[in-house]
């Protein structure tokens, strides 16, 4: 009787932490659900707060396995299966530690100071992997909320540590507050501390949205065609892609488009072809008089790169931006250093190429140039157009100018200086996809991240790793109460 007596409550945990984490792949998946961001990690920490030392750990790693696993069947699509599930289990680690370590604080001290634990920890982690890692801080949960858009204004503040700090705070304070309520230390003044900052953020980003888009008006058309023209096309196959764009290009400019933006990588060319190719863009920006930007990959034999190249209206080759940042697919590619602007109708353009702008770094150079727009040809996963389309306009608020991204495999989009989506359209195989809109350009949005960069960001890489220095030494000793209460 007994022995069936202690199986309910392991039962009843174990199936605790499961349903954590199957609410935790909304939070974590290509287009996550926002306020499963703040509800699953609540969830989650406060079952770890009241679960003995000796199985949280393992109960914590069941249930992130079960919400980071929901991207494995993407992660086979951009690299190797081994790769895939050394990603997987990485994310579980990584969430099995900020989960456990967080615990161990907050039940050995009980004081309200322990709130900070969980968001400086994850804000830390986070900006060590933007600057470390050839990924970056990709998926970050602070993209989670990248449509909500009085949250996402935080960004111009203090970046995406800004925004991923709020949202694992109030999570940490709603698991502290159902734990041990007012029995915390200094409960009064953390729980309205964190009420107060929710506020705060919110009451900013609706006054900074009242904000009216203003300036001359520019008209982009964007074109994407989902099939690729591969190094060994054949030359029939290849002509009828180029002939849709060309044809597209035409359409766009008859509408009224000033800039056209054709995606990345439309075709991997040898050297004599791709001199062929600069010949009959640009011959196609004169005859149509648009600014035309378009993406191209080249092989001389010896080293391949991935470019973006700009022609002006006269037809004349403008620029030649060399992407910075290389999915895994293309790690073959030599990677870009030097950045790129251009006047484009009075204002200055920047470029850049897909996963370049999932780097805040980038898109931080070019807010310091005082880009008023950004022009990103891309090429996605089809799984990932959202997150990708919706990191690349963070850049945007952050650094206060527009994002012109023509995508294959995902979407085309125009986002303006607030995050705003003003047009988008999912992008398609032959004859493929097009979308035109006319948008306010003026000088960019000033922004106070673009002036002082991720200062948050690397106080919390100082204060988390005070955190780690204290959790070893509350390692030493044991947990001081657990509320039991509850599974």
């Amino acid at each position: 009787m007994t022995s069936q007596r202690s199986a309910y409550p392991f039962l009843l945990r174990f199936l605790s932490y499961f349903i954590t984490g199957l609410l935790l792949r909304l939070a974590v998946g290509l287009q996550p659900v926002w306020w499963a961001a703040w509800l699953a990690p609540a969830l989650l920490l406060g079952l770890a707060f009241r679960t003995p030392a000796g199985s949280v750990r393992w109960l914590v790693a069941l249930a992130a396995l079960v919400g980071v696993s929901t991207n494995f069947s993407y992660y086979q699509l951009v690299m190797p299966g081994p790769a895939a599930v050394a990603v997987v289990l990485a994310q579980n680690l990584l969430w099995t530690f900020i989960v456990t370590t967080t615990r161990r604080l907050v039940v050995r001290y009980q004081a309200g100071w322990t709130v900070l634990v969980y968001p400086v920890l994850w804000v830390m982690l986070d900006t060590l992997m933007a600057a470390l890692l050839p990924d970056g801080n990709w998926g970050s949960l602070a993209y989670s909320q990248a449509a909500q858009l009085p949250l996402l204004q935080l960004t111009s503040l203090c970046g995406v540590a800004g925004l991923l700090f709020l949202v694992a705070l109030v999570p940490a304070a709603l698991a502290v507050a159902g734990t041990y309520g007012w029995r915390l230390r200094g409960a009064a003044s953390v729980y309205a501390t964190t009420a107060l900052l929710l506020i705060a953020a919110l009451s900013f980003g609706v006054w900074r949205l009242q904000r009216p888009l203003t300036g001359p008006t520019t008209t982009f058309g964007l074109v994407a065609i989902d099939d690729a023209i591969g190094f060994r096309a054949s030359v029939a196959y290849g002509a009828n892609i180029r002939r849709q764009y060309e044809q597209h290009v035409a359409t766009l400019a008859a509408q009224g488009a000033q800039v056209v933006v054709l995606p990345e990588k439309l075709a991997v060319l040898p050297p004599a072809q791709a001199r062929q190719w600069q010949q009959q863009f640009g011959a196609l920006a004169a005859r149509h008089h648009v600014w035309l930007e378009v993406g191209v990959g080249t092989d001389d034999g010896q080293q391949r790169r991935n470019l973006l190249w700009l022609f002006t209206p006269a037809g004349q080759l403008s620029a030649s931006y060399q992407k910075h940042y290389l999915a895994p697919p293309e790690r073959e590619f030599s990677a870009g250093r030097a950045y790129d602007v251009r006047l484009i109708k009075g204002q200055p353009y920047g470029l850049a190429i897909c996963k370049d702008m999932h780097f805040a770094a980038l898109g931080r150079a070019y807010g310091l140039r005082r880009a008023a727009v950004l022009l990103v040809p891309a090429w996605d996963f089809t799984l990932d157009g959202w997150l990708a389309s919706r990191m690349t306009a963070t850049r945007g608020v952050e650094n206060g100018y527009t994002v012109v991204r023509a995508a294959r495999e995902g979407w085309l989009t125009v986002s303006d200086a607030y995050g705003r989506v003003l047009a988008q359209q999912v992008s398609h195989s032959l004859p493929g996809s097009t979308l035109l809109v006319s948008v306010p350009v003026a000088a960019p949005v000033a922004t106070l991240y673009t002036r002082v960069g991720n200062v948050l960001g690397w106080l919390c890489v100082a204060g988390g790793t005070g955190f780690l220095l204290l959790s070893l030494r509350a390692r030493r000793s044991p947990d001081r109460y657990i509320v039991t209460s509850a599974a």
